[in-house]
């Protein structure tokens, strides 16, 4: 049985009760009496359940003004008091108690059973076993968290992002790791935010104003792509009206309708979309040119490092692949590089003097040796291999960055530091080498007034920040405290700079000119902005989106293990 309501209040259900119509609440009660009806249910007054959860418990007890959300995964004997929150994509299996007050962040795991394992048989066919897991009061859980049988967590206790937790957590601890080890008391600096957790993931403001910029954007999503689409010479999409069409603007449109709408942009068929950015592709070298381009033009045709089409590399073989396919051709400027071929071009390239064009560099190479093994065509033997070999001998230890970070440089050093580390380490599921201290650099650069003092930013120099702190994040808790605020302060700005019907500006300085103006560019790249400061927060769920495409939180191709 499905209850109709609006979308957002299954990822952001604590809003539900006080913005529902009476048919949204009414359907509510009725999906509430088919679970009441079973036996050992009991479910409080304002509780809800997202019908897009999957809850089949053996017994359930859910107390008053209690929220399971959407794709949330409950089974066992679970009993849950009042006012607590159960996330998106949070599994709760098992036998399982929680208090009153408790915020379990989205994608976490709490798995109060376990198997038998005897040596003298096989895992499967062993039994079940359950200690049981009971959280306490007022007990806040953030994102990525697993809890393994048998644990107890006393109240007040502060599971932080990404968390291990193997053994029973005192009253009042922060803990974090894996395994999690105490951090300090939660009494201890009471009026800073929780250590590695996040600003407050039940931060009720925080989430309501995302889930509102969400449903927005939503809304907004079909007008934004029309905008932008021109019927001229058999339709193009560009950047913003009156503007030149580009390869780059069909791809942000992909990518700004598999966001917010979940299928193609409406303009023309999924099969035409493939079809028209797959014939771009140029066969012999693999690289895919900017429209128009003259193959007999002064700059003596298509080269891997210069131009519009090393970009391409990224924003069409990802558009392709939201699309549900790949590129037509191998990208043979890459795939016949050898590893010397690979090592000369990398110490040819002008870290010293332009870091970020030297990261560029080694993010489409990273970028095109991956569709290439995504398409099952080999590279040069070895040159995977060393291009990561290279890079983590060249690391500056100091600041963890490629290039030495100064007040002249910086800027482009962290800016080259994302895209050198997205194409690659992050592309592949990599950990990042010496990442305290590209915290250091990082956070070091964010302080800057003339990139992020309010009105100042732009798309590249936030994102080129906020995706580094977000990569250092799966690996370390070093001053978290300051990178959460940092990001709680531009993510509170960025919400507000929405122009209902056109999107997002690249620049939100009004002297910028053009980059002013709403863009398609610019509505793709803060989409993908916002949800990575609010996954710095814990509060990315309350988005309802995640992305899939260029900046992908997850790896888009594992390299195989031994």
């Amino acid at each position: 049985m499905n209850a109709p309501h609006h979308l957002s209040y299954d990822y952001s259900p604590w809003t539900f009760w006080t913005s529902a119509s009476d048919v949204e609440r009414e359907a509510q009660h009725e999906y509430q009496k088919v679970f009441a009806e079973r036996a050992g249910v009991t479910i409080g007054e304002r509780a809800f359940l997202s019908p897009l959860a999957s809850v089949d418990p053996d017994a359930l007890s859910i107390g008053a003004d209690s929220f399971i959300a959407a794709h949330a995964y409950v089974t066992g004997t679970i009993t849950i008091g009042n006012d607590c929150t159960v996330n998106a994509f949070t599994v709760v299996r098992g036998n399982v108690t929680m208090g009153s007050g408790v915020r379990i962040g989205a994608h976490t795991s709490i798995l109060g059973f376990n198997h038998s394992m005897d040596p003298s048989e096989p895992v499967f066919k062993q039994p079940l076993t359950s200690k049981g897991i009971q959280l306490g009061d007022d007990v806040w859980i953030g994102s990525n968290v697993v809890v393994l049988d048998g644990v107890t967590v006393g109240s007040h206790a502060v599971l932080a992002a990404g968390a291990v937790v193997t053994k029973d957590v005192p009253e009042w601890s922060i803990v974090g790791g894996n395994p999690a080890r105490r951090i300090r008391d939660r009494r201890e600096t009471a009026s800073a935010g929780p250590s590695g957790a996040g600003e407050s993931a039940f931060d009720d403001e925080l989430l309501a104003r995302l889930a509102a910029f969400a449903d927005a954007a939503r809304a907004d999503a079909p007008a934004i792509l029309s905008r932008n689409w021109t019927s001229a010479a058999g339709g193009s999409y560009v950047d913003r009206p009156g503007t030149a069409p580009t390869v780059r603007a069909h791809c942000d449109a992909v990518e700004i309708a598999d966001l917010l709408l979940g299928c193609a942009p409406l303009e023309l068929s999924r099969e035409e979309h493939i079809s028209r950015l797959q014939n771009l592709q140029d066969p012999l070298t693999g690289l895919v040119p900017e429209l128009g381009f003259d193959p007999q033009g002064s700059d003596g045709g298509l080269r891997f490092g210069s131009g519009p089409a090393t970009y391409h590399v990224l924003s069409v073989g990802y558009a392709v692949d939201l699309l549900g396919s790949r590129f037509l051709y191998p990208v043979h400027a890459v795939a016949e590089m050898d590893p010397a071929g690979l090592v000369a071009s990398l110490e040819a390239l002008p870290w010293r003097q332009e870091a970020w064009e030297s990261g560029a560099w080694v993010d489409a190479w990273g970028t095109a040796a991956c569709w290439n093994l995504a398409q099952r065509h080999p590279n040069s033997p070895g040159s995977v291999e060393a291009m990561f070999g290279w890079l983590l001998t060249h690391v500056n230890p100091g600041a963890g960055t490629w290039g030495t970070p100064t007040a002249d440089t910086r800027l482009k050093v962290v800016n080259g530091y994302y895209r050198l580390t997205r194409g690659t380490f992050a592309q592949f599921g990599l950990p990042v080498p010496n990442v305290e201290r590209l915290v250091d650099t990082v956070l070091e650069h964010s302080k800057d007034p003339r990139y992020f003092a309010p009105g100042r930013q732009n798309a590249c120099n936030v994102l080129d920040v906020v995706h580094p702190l977000w990569l250092a994040s799966k690996q370390t808790m070093h001053r978290r405290d300051e990178v959460n605020a940092w990001a709680a302060t531009q993510l509170k700005q960025a919400l507000a700079w929405w122009h209902p019907g056109e999107g997002i500006a690249f620049s939100a300085a009004p002297e910028s000119g053009s980059q002013h103006l709403p863009t398609l560019q610019g509505t793709e790249m803060w989409l993908a902005i916002i949800w990575y400061l609010a996954d710095l927060l814990c509060s990315a769920e309350a988005l309802g989106y995640r992305p899939r495409g260029v900046h992908r939180p997850e790896a888009a191709f594992q390299l195989p293990t031994l």
